[in-house]
């Protein structure tokens, strides 16, 4: 479930409706109905999006909980020229630079692989990312989420 592709089915083009709290809210409540219902029905789910903090990883913790599912989370080493890169490919208005950096910054801090398996994850792999031409989707295939 990739947040920039629900965003863009709710939102199309519209970056003013899109860049707002309450977009994000709706965002990933859709995102996330849509891994319950996937775990509900007995297939696996990949949450394509960032999930930097605790906060927006624990969310995601608590579905699989609910199901009774292992957690594998794949770790990007965060660089920030290729995040700056990203943000500007996106064509998002609503963060700085600045924010980018910041973001950059939480992410080092608050991704390490004893933090993410403390927190409750099953399994922890370190991927090449988007300097190696590394795709979300081309590391997920890489692993077995079973």
């Amino acid at each position: 479930m990739s947040s920039d592709e629900i965003r863009a089915e709710l939102f199309g083009t519209s970056p003013a409706e899109a860049e707002s709290d309450a977009a994000d809210a709706r965002i990933f409540e859709e995102r996330d109905r849509r891994i319950v219902a996937r775990l509900a029905a007995g297939h696996s789910a990949v949450a394509e999006s960032t999930n930097v903090t605790p906060q927006a990883r624990a969310r995601l913790i608590a579905i699989a909980g609910r199901f009774n599912v292992p957690v594998t989370m794949l770790r990007f080493t965060p660089d920030v020229t290729d995040l700056l890169q990203q943000y500007t490919e996106r064509g998002r208005t609503d963060l700085t630079a600045e924010d980018v950096r910041a973001y950059a910054a939480i992410m080092t801090r608050d991704t390490s692989a004893d933090q993410l398996r403390s927190e409750g994850a099953t399994t922890v792999h370190d991927v090449p990312g988007r300097r190696q031409a590394t795709t979300p989707a081309q590391a997920a295939a890489q692993f077995s989420f079973a």
